[in-house]
């Protein structure tokens, strides 16, 4: 590992061919099985985050995170046969290379982001949440989602917002992308049904998991849903 700490990439594709995709989410996993210098990967749904149910769900979109111990590394990925393929039949890709400046909790046991960096940048940021809900706290998490969303598409400095999943329920998560640190900030601490979900976080006992990462946003190459955020 260099003094860089880690580097992740956020992939996104739209595709018209709906089977092909299902069919590559079923088994890119084994293409992600010892690639050098990947650390963290999630083949991952997308959705509209509106209510974290299955109505929101995107079968037109989908996404790949990927953490690398080294830049290189993520570049020969890229040229390789597992993006190829998803290149291949996509209309569209967007490719967002993220610097962790913070990351809290952890992704299906493990911590992904390596931060070393100082938790500071001038440019835009990124944000990525995701947490494993607990069944029995579900209706209540549902009921408390649709406030926060409509205030995040609100937001000022939101360029883009996307939810991802690896499962279509119960295992939930947004990508977000700012103009700034402060734009992301206003919105985390001072929009009501935002800081209302925080408490109730504390108070209901939602997830079982959850994890918070916000970064420097290195490079945004392509589209996603025919613009570049």
């Amino acid at each position: 590992m260099g003094d860089g700490g880690s580097v992740a990439v956020l992939h996104l594709w739209g595709v018209d061919r709906v089977r092909t995709a299902l069919r590559h989410m079923a088994t890119d996993r084994r293409g992600l099985r010892g690639v050098p210098g990947l650390r963290f990967a999630k083949l991952l749904g997308t959705g509209s985050g509106e209510t974290f149910t299955v109505r929101d769900a995107d079968p037109h979109h989908w996404a790949l995170l990927t953490v690398w111990d080294d830049p290189a590394d993520a570049e020969r990925f890229d040229a390789g046969p597992l993006v190829g393929g998803w290149d291949g039949f996509a209309h569209e890709r967007l490719r967002v290379t993220l610097r962790p400046l913070v990351a809290r909790g952890t992704w299906a046991g493990r911590t992904p982001f390596e931060v070393v960096a100082p938790p500071t940048t001038d440019g835009p940021v990124a944000a990525i949440t995701r947490a494993r809900l607990r069944p029995s706290r579900a209706l209540t998490f549902w009921r408390a989602v649709p406030p926060v969303s409509a205030d995040l598409v609100g937001s000022c400095g939101l360029r883009l917002t996307v939810g991802v999943g690896e499962a279509p329920v119960g295992l939930q998560g947004t990508f977000s992308l700012w103009d700034s640190a402060d734009d992301l900030r206003a919105f985390a601490y001072r929009s009501a049904p935002h800081l209302e979900a925080i408490r109730r976080t504390a108070e209901v006992d939602w997830y079982a998991e959850e994890l918070f990462a916000r970064f420097a946003v290195l490079d945004a190459v392509g589209t996603y849903r025919g613009r570049t955020p």
